[in-house]
């Protein structure tokens, strides 16, 4: 049975870098990882497809605008009959402060038009994989924060989720959420180092 995986984003080149597309440069970076065929335009999309950990995997990157996404990822469903809980959904996620990735299957759209779109065609059971962006602290400003490039001061942070989601997806493939999220978590903000610990009580 094929895993879908989708990372969300606006198409062209001057959304390339916007915090909207995070799941976009996620996906990018683990199809180059593992050495998938070349992309080819299908599915109202970009597609490639791999193998990671022994499953087969088909990357769609929908290339419809981010309020239209369902469209593209349920006609890649639908022809490869792949069942929602082999679908897994890379996103930017507002309610998260950019450093942390969460996973969780089903529950709403917490405002992300594009996983709004997905359900509308779909249902809500399928994984998300929630890549914090972080929150502009006011409504009103949440269009133009999420349309601009990260920040000089968060790209490294940024470059670090996307290198570990790349090289750890494996664990989310074979189903293990908790260790991918943990991967993660100590490859952005590694444990101090023991020699340095100056903790009372050692």
């Amino acid at each position: 049975m094929m895993i879908l995986l989708v990372g969300l984003g606006n198409p062209g080149k001057g959304y390339a870098g916007n915090r909207h597309n995070f799941g976009h440069m996620a996906v990018d970076e683990i199809i180059r990882r593992h050495s998938f065929m070349p992309e080819r335009v299908r599915f109202q999309g970009l597609a490639a497809e791999g193998n990671i950990g022994g499953e087969k995997i088909l990357a769609l990157k929908p290339t419809t605008f981010m309020n239209l996404s369902g469209q593209s990822v349920s006609d890649a469903a639908r022809f490869y009959k792949i069942p929602l809980e082999n679908i897994i959904v890379l996103h930017d996620e507002l309610d998260l402060p950019l450093g942390k990735v969460r996973v969780k299957t089903g529950g709403g759209h917490g405002g992300n038009n594009g996983v709004r779109s997905i359900i509308e065609h779909l249902g809500e059971n399928f994984r998300r994989v929630r890549l914090g962006i972080g929150h502009p602290g006011e409504k009103h400003l949440v269009s133009g924060y999420v349309l601009k490039d990260f920040a000089k001061a968060e790209e490294s942070v940024a470059e670090k989720i996307i290198d570990s989601v790349a090289r750890n997806i494996d664990l989310l493939v074979a189903g293990d959420a908790a260790g991918f999220m943990n991967k993660l978590a100590l490859d952005v903000s590694p444990p101090k180092n023991k020699s340095t610990d100056t903790t009372r009580g050692n």
